[in-house]
């Protein structure tokens, strides 16, 4: 039996969206128990009685204006701290929030813990390509700053989660630059690329920014800075395009005509680029599954995040990146 903690009181649209996330999957996975962690009384009114959900009561609740590391040392009964506990103690295979994501970030390091060998976990949500495949950026914000192994750590852990819970063959590992050429970059990126060329996953070089829609690589690595910016670049445009196409289509009855017609056109371009279709972002290189849920999910955003983790728990993911970093270490040593 899989069994996932969820904090319940974490996103703009909680408790509502993660209790009817969590009911939609129950229904339809006969294997899952989920556990959700937060105040009952506002859990109960959406939430109908089923067997394989239980709730542990807190009305402790880390903000998005707490101060992350703090809030985790302090707020020891808060429904994010709760929820990490539940996997540190074995109790819950994975756990999602939709909450503070530098809360989060924290109790997966404190709490959760790494997995040995790799220095920094990377926070890596997979984002919407042209093509419809999409990709996987890390880091997007774990770490602003890393170093050239940290890159590589990311490019490996990225390349076993594309391969093993995206059924990606052979994914391709490009590396975030300001220019296609070897030599270009800064001195990050210059040893980045060397040590990436000689590591076992399967490099195609530098990408810039404008191709990443273009699904020109299956995995980007970068610093968590640079990540961070381009995350917020894509998701900016997105919002922005549709703005304008509103105020277009709104324009006169001709353009409010069109819109009529090419509603459900409309709906599937948007849902395109709605990266929180893919689930939510992993940080990866922590001992058990963590996901970070988009903070604006609504309940199908929570339900393909609870996929998300159940497919990197059967697939065994946070052993196969332990194992593959210790065949690197000892080849190393």
């Amino acid at each position: 039996m899989m069994k996932i903690a969820i904090d319940a009181m974490g996103g703009d649209h909680a408790p509502e969206s993660v209790v009817k996330g969590a009911l939609q999957a129950v229904q339809e996975m006969n294997s899952l128990e989920i556990t959700l962690v937060g105040d009952e009384e506002k859990i109960k009114p959406f939430l109908k009685e089923h067997e394989r959900i239980r709730v542990i009561h807190t009305d402790e609740v880390i903000t998005n204006e707490d101060e992350p590391v703090r809030a985790v040392r302090r707020k020891k009964n808060a429904s994010l701290v709760l929820m990490a506990q539940e996997v540190k103690e074995k109790r819950a295979d994975a756990c999602i929030s939709a909450g503070n994501t530098g809360a989060l970030m924290s109790a997966g390091l404190f709490i959760v813990g790494r997995i040995k060998g790799i220095d920094r976990p990377a926070l890596s949500p997979t984002l919407p390509t042209t093509d419809g495949r999409g990709f996987l950026l890390l880091d997007v914000g774990a770490n602003v700053d890393a170093r050239p192994q940290h890159l590589v750590q990311y490019g490996l852990m990225g390349s076993i989660y594309a391969e093993k819970v995206r059924g990606i063959s052979k994914p391709r590992v490009g590396l975030l630059n300001v220019g296609t050429e070897e030599k270009k970059g800064n001195e990050l990126s210059k040893k980045s690329f060397e040590l990436l060329e000689a590591s076992p996953v399967h490099f195609i070089g530098n990408v810039e920014a404008r191709d990443l829609l273009e699904g020109k690589a299956d995995v980007v690595v970068c610093d968590g800075f640079s990540g961070n910016i381009a995350l917020k670049s894509i998701e900016g445009t997105a919002l922005s395009m549709f703005s304008m196409l509103k105020e277009s289509f709104m324009k006169n009855w001709k353009s409010k005509l069109a819109a009529g017609l090419m509603k459900s056109e409309l709906k599937q371009l948007k849902s395109q680029l709605d990266y929180s279709e893919y689930g939510g972002a992993g940080l990866f290189g922590l001992a058990a599954p963590v996901i970070k849920a988009h903070g604006s999910s609504n309940d199908r955003a929570i339900y393909n995040a609870i996929q998300q983790a159940c497919r990197i728990v059967d697939e065994q993911v946070v052993s196969v990146i332990e194992e593959t970093v210790k065949t690197l270490h000892s080849e190393e040593e």
